[in-house]
């Protein structure tokens, strides 16, 4: 599989596309007003701990407080003021509990585990694991780690975990001894999948780093009362030069000299071998433009996506769940319906996969396939779409397809999707996607004549409104201001402004030569 990443940098923000087999498979845009947090390090101040909710919320200092879910608290290394009479507490807690009935214990298996030792107002040190998101404060966790270009420090560990990713069986057992050997006391490793094939050397260099950076962090730490960033990891474009530029990378080509020595500079220390793939694009041509990656995001950017069958899938995003429907549209299949659908499901599912990795959509997201009796027929799409999945980064859960021909499943969100980070509310339509109708604007336009005229003695008034509008209000049948003038005995005069909403009108006053529309 040939892979492509391109860097695209303005003065407004920066997008980074993944290319595979030259299509677009992955897309991220940072704008300087919302900088990647994840991975960042805080010693955050306890604010709330909810143990109806089973989390606590943290105050990091970013705005709306962190959320810490109780899955997400291990051992007690991240308390940063524990008690000194904590452990005796436990300990005599222990005690009394071995004096209690056989059934009083086995009411408490029943209920849910205790919450950790987590007090308002204590500091604590909490690593964020996704974005803030639609008003939502950021997930956090308190199993911190460190990444590096091979190797993950993980505090407060003492375990060696070796990637998946890394099939052969001595290389695992090599990295594993090797790991152990080098690993720090009180120190975790995990070995990263570029890590296979390199020398001890080279993997001691990256530890050596690691350590200097957590070393650095535990000053900040001591020095500093929380709320306060103690660690903040690599930005966007480094993060994914160092997490996604391994061997299988054909090219790293970006159109920024900055950029390109910023990352000239970083693969000279991490990756010296890759660094004759990276290439400084100094064409007229648009990069994405070049490479064909500005046609990918236009589809990215679509509510509705064709396929080459001539069906089609239409991909809503509501704040609960991500909905996908699909539709066979101009699809003629010559065989029986149960054929023509699997066909289509089969094509759908190849594209679903693509559209949530390139969008980023994360949470809980339904598709709506088409209908088909023959439960073969049902598995054969639903392991299709699994397949097509393995190439995700994310975590997903997918279930079975249902009697209604639903299928559900979730898909990790970590970050903004690409909905959210490249584009803005309208603020006519305020995220609805419509807009009032003419007909019911102009009721609205009617009943404030109305409201006027049962309060107010005045005869002249100006009606201000875009001109389509205008045009409506004067044409069929019903004149509309004309009928609005013999009514309520006043003199509308309209005005037609190109900078009105389609459903937007004013009214002004020319005796009180203002705006009166909010008064009535």
């Amino acid at each position: 599989m040939k892979k492509d990443i391109f860097i695209n940098q303005t003065h407004k923000e920066t997008r980074i596309a993944i290319h595979e087999d030259d299509t677009l498979v992955e897309l991220y845009v940072e704008k300087p007003e919302n900088i990647r947090i994840v991975g960042n390090i805080y010693k955050g101040v306890v604010e709330n701990v909810l143990p109806g909710m089973q989390a606590a919320f943290v105050d990091i200092g970013i705005g709306a407080n962190a959320f810490l879910p109780f899955s997400e608290v291990e051992g007690e290394s991240f308390l940063l003021d524990q008690d000194e009479d904590d452990n005796d507490d436990d300990h005599k807690g222990k005690k009394q509990g071995r004096g209690r009935s056989r059934n009083q214990n086995r009411r408490h298996d029943h209920r849910r585990p205790p919450a950790p030792k987590l007090k308002t107002g204590q500091q604590i040190l909490v690593q964020v694991i996704k974005e803030p998101y639609m008003g939502k404060g950021a997930r956090v966790t308190t199993n911190i780690s460190l990444p590096g270009r091979f190797l993950v420090l993980v505090p407060n560990a003492h375990s060696v975990g070796i990637s998946r990713k890394i099939y052969n069986n001595y290389e695992r057992r090599r990295l594993r001894r090797s790991c152990q050997e080098m690993k720090p006391d009180g120190f975790g490793l995990i070995a990263r999948t570029v890590t296979e094939g390199k020398d001890d050397e080279t993997l001691g260099a990256d530890l050596n780093n690691l350590m200097d950076s957590y070393k650095r962090m535990e000053k900040v730490v001591k020095s500093k009362p929380g709320p306060v960033l103690v660690y903040k990891d690599m930005e966007t474009v480094s993060s994914l030069i160092r997490d996604l530029f391994t061997n299988d990378v054909q090219r790293v080509v970006t159109d920024n000299k900055g950029m390109y020595k910023q990352l000239s500079s970083y693969l000279k220390g991490a990756a010296p071998q890759l660094l004759d793939r990276l290439e400084h694009y100094k064409k007229r041509l648009p990069l994405f433009d070049a490479y064909n990656v500005q046609k990918g995001i236009d589809i990215s950017m679509a509510r509705r996506v064709g396929l080459k069958s001539g069906a089609s899938i239409v991909i809503e995003q509501t704040e609960a769940l991500v909905s996908i429907d699909v539709n066979s549209g101009k699809f003629i299949g010559r065989k029986d319906h149960e054929a023509n659908a699997v066909k289509i499901n089969m094509e759908a599912a190849r594209a679903i996969a693509q559209q949530l990795r390139l969008r980023d959509l994360g949470g809980l997201i339904v598709i709506d396939f088409i209908d088909m009796s023959r439960e073969d027929n049902k598995k054969k799409v639903y392991y299709e779409l699994r397949r097509e999945l393995r190439r995700d980064r994310a975590k997903v859960a997918v279930s079975y397809i249902s009697d209604f021909g639903l299928l559900e499943m979730t898909r990790q969100r970590i970050r903004l999707s690409l909905l959210l980070s490249a584009t803005e509310e309208c603020p006519v339509c305020k995220g609805r996607g419509r807009i009032m109708s003419k007909a019911a604007l102009t009721t609205q336009i009617e009943g404030w004549f109305r409201r006027f005229h049962s309060k107010k003695r005045e005869f002249r008034l100006q009606l201000v409104v875009n001109p389509e509008l205008a045009k409506f209000l004067k044409s069929g049948r019903k004149n509309v201001v004309r009928s609005i003038q013999w009514q309520h005995f006043i003199k509308v005069e309209i005005i037609e402004d190109e900078s009105k909403n389609m459903d937007e009108f004013r009214v002004i006053s020319k005796k009180q030569g203002k705006d009166i529309t909010d008064d009535y």
